[in-house]
Order: structure tokens, then sequence, then C-alpha cells
């Protein structure tokens, strides 16, 4: 058994690896309720002989991932959700293309039957990732946000019939995706409230915000990791996100 899993792990690292999780310090983009990280140096190894930091930041930052207590009550903290969860096949829809037309993009149901189409079913249990190229702005915190004159954000993401479609009836088992939030800035002002988000969380999945690097992945054949420190009752946490695509 421990040979057979020897060599499954040499399988795989000999297929590639990408990083789908940015770097954070106290001046990456973040959510605009939110402070930036602080970072302190309390130990130094000239002065103390051992190097120490000593951060401070939301539980929301950086690439990170939303347990469905996050905006639902009553339902699972991080530290509740298990091991196989952090470990999916992944689907990589990319849009990119229309959202650099058009920052307001709106990922539909008519667009997901669109893909399927053209790269077949998606399928249960899967991790699907929403491509739109957002994260090459990081980490210019005013690209990010893409204010316009009157102080209002354009960013793209998912509509609700999507998220349903996706959940429901393709019943995969999380999601992702580039921006600060789940829902298209468009939406956010329309219904004032975060609808796709509270509804993914709601039906007790976890999703993962602020990834990078889907553009080095194919639309199926990948596998994600979602590794995240374990903090009792924690509605999230920094998370490090990588992929295991078949080589080229």
């Amino acid at each position: 058994m421990t040979n057979s899993l020897w060599h499954q792990l040499q399988t795989l690292k000999d297929a590639r690896w990408i990083d789908l999780t940015h770097p954070f310090n106290a001046d990456s983009p973040h959510f605009s309720a939110f402070e930036g990280a602080r970072v302190e140096t309390p130990f130094t190894v000239e002065k103390d002989g051992f190097f120490v930091q000593e951060w401070s930041f939301v539980t929301q930052y950086g690439t990170h991932i939303d347990a469905p207590i996050h905006f639902v009550e009553n339902q699972r903290y991080l530290h509740e959700l298990q091991l196989k969860e952090l470990a999916l096949p992944l689907i990589v829809l990319d849009f990119s293309d229309e959202v650099a037309k058009d920052a307001d993009f709106r990922l539909t149901r008519a667009h997901i039957e669109q893909w399927e189409a053209e790269n077949g079913i998606i399928e249960p249990d899967t991790f699907v990732a929403f491509r739109s190229d957002w994260s090459k702005r990081w980490p210019d915190h005013e690209a990010f946000e893409n204010k316009d004159s009157d102080g209002n954000q354009h960013l793209p993401g998912w509509s609700l019939d999507a998220l349903k479609y996706l959940l429901e009836e393709r019943h995969v088992k999380a999601i992702g995706h580039e921006t600060f939030d789940t829902d298209a800035s468009v939406d956010i002002a329309k219904h004032g409230d975060i609808i796709g988000e509270r509804y993914v969380l709601g039906q007790d999945r976890y999703q993962i915000e602020l990834l990078t690097n889907l553009d080095q992945l194919p639309a199926r054949g990948a596998v994600i990791y979602n590794i995240a420190p374990k903090p009792d009752h924690a509605p999230g946490f920094p998370v490090r996100s990588f992929a295991i695509a078949p080589q080229s």
C-alpha cells in the first residue's frame, strides 16, 4: 500500500503544478469594508536569535476560503469541512474575453449551457472556477476595485441562475472566482445584497475567492487542492489553493 501511494505521488509530481494563490501583504487588494493586514516583527535573528512575525488580518483576506457560516447562520465552520471536500476535480469556465469587453459581465446559466455544448456536461462533485483574468490586476488595488467617477465598482461575477444551475442540476461541490465577491457589481447594486454568495453558502457549499493563474489550466482534467489552517469556529481563512494538471 505504501509503495503504491508513493508511486502515485511521483506520478502526480510529473504533472504540472499551478499555484492559484496570490501572495498577500498589508497593501494587497481587499474588500472595502476591511482594513489591510498589519505585519510586525517582534523578534529578529540578529537581536533575539530567531525570526518571528506577528500578522493581523480578517479571515477573508487574500486568496481565501469562505465556509458556509460566513453568510448563513447555523451552517458549517471552516474546521468542519472534510478533507476530501478540499481536493476536487476542476472545471474552468473561461469567459475572460467577455470580461475584457465588459467589466460588468454576468456569467449566466445560458453561458454555461453554451460552454457545455462546446466542452461537455459539467460532472457532479466537481469544483467549478470562473476564469475572468481579473487576477491580472493584482496587486493594483485601484484597478482591482475598478470604480467609476461616482465611486461605483464594476466587477464581473456569477448570476444567481448560473449558481442554481450548477448546484441544483449539475450538483457541483464548490465554486471559485478571481474577484472579491461571488456576484457581479451590477447585481449587488441592484439587490442591495450579495445574493449569489448567500445562496451558495446556504447550500452548505464552500467557495474560494481571489484565485489566480486560472489561465494556465485546461477546461477540464486538472485537480484543485484548497489547503487552509484549522482555526476553531472560523468563517474562513487565507488558503493555499493549487492545481495539478496534465502535461500540455
